[in-house]
């Protein structure tokens, strides 16, 4: 059975948050780096350190063998939006504030004018692993596909936690496979 890599990243990262927090706590030093790669449609067989053979992925590879390499794992949602936003504050899909790719309330698609309207935010109120991530001292940056607010909303990645943003706040442009602009 085909399984996602982003749900697998969030749960066995929580996880692994906390018991680095534990280590935190009783031994001063250098704190890991953490680097969370999501990719859409990326399934548990597609990279070199899951078994793949025909399509060379040496730099993942790389970093899953020094570092960690996690074996059992679902997505959190079947499309993009919840699957982050449950990847982003550990909450249970029937628990999420984002639960599908719609389009915010009152705001609309322009296709002729290449006007991207942006998704249903997330509220203020929710926490965010960037958010927690930036207390523990870490910095945040987020690059990519958001889908999780518009600029300036609540669901803004700035308001989320991340200090660095670069990419695509609604995620209908990066559907396509050339798009017209970033």
């Amino acid at each position: 059975m085909m399984q996602h890599l982003s749900t697998q990243w969030a749960i066995l990262l929580g996880v692994a948050c906390a018991a680095c927090r534990a280590i935190w706590a009783s031994e001063p030093g250098p704190r890991p780096n953490v680097i969370l790669i999501v990719a859409d449609d990326l399934g548990y067989g597609d990279l070199g350190c899951y078994g793949q053979k025909y399509i060379r992925t040496p730099p993942l590879d790389r970093m899953a063998a020094e570092g960690m390499r996690f074996l059992q794992f679902y997505c959190g949602s079947p499309v993009c939006a919840p699957s982050r936003c449950v990847l982003l504050t550990g909450k249970h899909a029937g628990h999420a504030a984002v639960r599908d790719n719609r389009a915010a309330r009152g705001r609309v698609h322009d296709p002729e004018r290449d006007q991207f309207s942006g998704q249903t935010p997330l509220p203020d109120a929710e926490q965010t692993l960037a958010e927690a991530l930036r207390a523990a001292g870490y910095a945040t940056a987020a690059v990519g596909k958001w889908g999780l607010g518009y600029e300036g909303s609540s669901g803004d990645p700035l308001a989320q936690g991340f200090e660095l943003f670069y990419g695509y706040l609604c995620h209908v442009p990066a559907h396509k496979h050339y798009p017209r602009f970033l």
